[in-house]
Formats: structure tokens, sequence, C-alpha cells
């Protein structure tokens, strides 16, 4: 491939992997490469990283606001799935690879370049998210993977070279963990973090703050949703980027939405990882109690069976799949009559569901209370409990009771 490859889009961010494959391509390719910078609310100077990918090598160097495409295509769908990796992840890493491989394809077309790059690793989830976009969109493709062919083994390796060659990075020796950040979440993982024993350092988090030190009185918010997406806080109509940043500073003044977990990677290796995903839980928790007001138990149970699989399509990088496309079909059809508004309580790290209303609300008071009967007979119950104790009492009389 090094000869035939002529220009190269890079995935760029400006941290330590980054930073050194970008200098690493051109020693090693003796080619043009073009830096892509997407500005997904990580909340960093990226005219500071621009300058920085210019500074290392990079012969242009694109830096793209996709701030409310991600949140508007890609991390709201998801949520309108119901996604949460092992029961515990939201994705927000996941969730942000698909969008910035599509923009490197986009890139790619437009220079003429016929090859492509970014800085994951041949042990990691990314290099699957990133590979798989490209090929879906782009089937002949050159794609440049350093981790899977360079002599470095670890992170201090690239700090090392790094230094050698004076490339500006902030990972050190003594904070050696990586971060990847976006609107959605911070994510930490690597070095100090690779002992699932060793708790994470309070002054690593970036996004909230411990539920120790979050306020003693607790803060109420409203959430409207409209067929499954949020669409105003308090009462105010925001787009999606606004209202996830909106729900961010919420849930970080009040600590909420750090995750410390270890979790199955799709090449076969556990990993640990810790994760800030503040307004992301506030969603997540006020969506769910929308969706038990006003959806059927049949649709809901059979929705809930596929979110597992739906999760791993996109923790696992198959967002542009015809699976992942059929299964957001039937999700989002699922969520035609999800629309109220739910009120929480933010404490101490915790998000509690206090209140929520729909037009399409499927509760019926008179039902529920056992005030009154409404059009429900209780003795009807005698006979569903009869027959559905038959096969029970069968099993019982044939085998002798308990066994």
């Amino acid at each position: 491939m090094k000869n035939s490859v002529s220009k190269i889009v890079l995935a760029y961010s400006g941290g330590l992997d980054t930073s050194v494959i970008l200098y690493y391509l051109r020693e090693r390719y003796q080619c043009e490469v073009i830096a892509f910078i997407a500005d997904l609310g990580q909340e960093e100077n990226l005219k500071e990283i621009r300058d920085r990918a210019l500074a290392t090598g990079a012969s242009k160097a694109y830096v793209e606001d996709v701030k409310e495409e991600f949140v508007r295509d890609y991390v709201f769908p998801m949520m309108r799935a119901g996604a949460i990796y092992e029961g515990v992840y939201l994705l927000g890493t996941s969730i942000a690879r698909p969008l910035i491989a599509k923009k490197q394809i986009e890139i790619a077309e437009k220079e003429g370049a016929d090859a492509v790059a970014h800085g994951a690793t041949g042990k990691g989830n990314d290099q699957v998210r990133f590979e798989l976009t490209y090929y879906a969109l782009k089937p002949d493709i050159q794609v440049i993977a350093p981790w899977r062919e360079w002599e470095f083994v670890g992170r201090r390796d690239l700090i090392e070279y790094a230094k050698k060659h004076n490339i500006p990075v902030e990972a050190s020796e003594e904070k050696p963990y990586s971060i990847d950040r976006n609107v959605l979440h911070t994510s930490y993982e690597g070095g100090i973090l690779e002992d699932p024993w060793t708790e994470p350092p309070e002054d690593m988090f970036l996004n909230t703050v411990s539920p120790e030190k979050a306020p003693d009185t607790p803060e109420y918010v409203e959430i409207e949703f409209e067929e499954g997406n949020p669409v105003a806080v308090n009462g105010e109509k925001l787009s999606p980027y606004k209202l996830l940043a909106r729900l961010n500073t919420l849930g970080s003044r009040h600590g909420i939405g750090r995750a410390d977990v270890v979790e199955n990677r799709y090449v076969g290796i556990k990993n640990r990882g810790v994760y800030e995903t503040p307004g992301g839980t506030i969603i997540y928790t006020a969506h769910r109690a929308l969706e038990g007001l006003t959806l059927d138990r049949e649709v809901l149970h059979l929705r809930d069976s596929l979110i597992p699989r739906y999760s791993e399509l996109v923790y696992y990088g198959y967002w542009f799949s015809p699976e992942r496309k059929m299964l957001q079909a039937a999700m989002d059809e699922v969520q035609k009559n999800v629309t109220g508004i739910v009120r929480l309580k933010l404490y101490k790290g915790a998000v509690h569901v206090v209140g929520r209303r729909s037009p399409y609300s499927l509760f019926d008071a008179d039902l529920a209370s056992f005030e009154k009967s409404g059009d429900y007979n209780q003795q009807d119950a005698t006979g569903f409990i009869r027959v559905n104790a038959l096969r029970l009492k069968t099993i019982a009389r044939k085998r002798g009771g308990l066994s």
C-alpha cells in the first residue's frame, strides 16, 4: 500500500495518538496528509487543534461543526431506541464514530484522497466502527490503521516518540489515561484505569462534580418529548444540541451520569471504561418514564427485547448496516405516541422521576385505583389464574410436586 497512497484523510483529535500518527504517516508514506477535526461539542479550542495539526505537518486541516447533526441524526435516534450496552453504557463514544468516518469519506471524495486513517488501536472497538463505516460508504477506499502496523506497543512509547520529535501533546507519564469527549459524554480508559480495583482519581473528571459535593438542595426539571425526541426543557424549546448541552449543565451540577464499567469489547477483550454522561442520563431516564405511560405492554416488552441487539449494532460499529436501519424503523414506529412531559428531581448523583403526563397516556385511574372498579371485574381474575396455572398443576401431578 505504501507506494500506492498519494493522499490520506486522518481523523484528528489533537491528542497523543493522532498527533503522533499524523507525523508518522507523513514519514512512512511520504504523502500528503489532511487532518479532519469534528466539532462534536467537546468544548476544546479547535483553532488551536487545527494549528497543531498544521504545525505537525498536515497539508490541510478541516474543522467542521457537526454538533447539531450529531445529536439530531445519531444521538436522538439511538435514544429513541432506548439503547444501552450491557445495561450500563450509554454509547457516547460508539455513536460518534460513524459520523466522523462519514465526514472523512466526504472529504476524501472532495480532495481526491485514496486513503483514510484513524487512531484506534488494534485491540479496541473503534477500529471496527471506523472501518465498517468507511467500507459501507466507499467500498474501494484504502484504510490505514497505524496501531496495527507500527512498532509501538503502548501509549508510553508514543509519549517518548512525541518528545523525541517535538510533537506537542497533553498526555504525560503521570496521567497516561486516554480521554474521549463529545457533547453526549466524556470517557476515560487506559493507564491507571487498567486496574479494575483502582478507584478513579477525583481530579480526573472533567464534566461532573462528585455527588458528595453536589448541592444539598434538589433541583426540578421538566422535559417535553415529541414522538420520542426531547424538544424542550422547562418549557423552552431548544435545538437538539442546545437541549443536550442544557441538560449537561444541570446534570453536571448535580453529579449525575458517572459510570465505572468493565465491558466486553467486540474483539473479545474485557475493558474498563469510566464515563460521564450527565445530560444523556437525564434524557434516558425521562424517556423511559414516558414510554411506561404511553406504550402498550406487549409493544413495550417486544421493543425491550430488541434493545440489546440494537445496542450491540451501535457498539460494534454497524450504524450503516441494513439491520440497524431495519431496527431503527421499528423503534421509530414505537415512538409515535411517546409525546408528553416528564418531571424529574436531580439530587446527589441521582435522577428521580416524580411526574409524567401525555395526551396519549394509557393510564386509567379508575382501573388502577384500589377505590374504584372501573370496567374491571375482580372475579374474572379467578378464571385467568386457573387457566395460567393449568400447566404448572399438570407438571406437579405428573412429576410428583416440587422437583
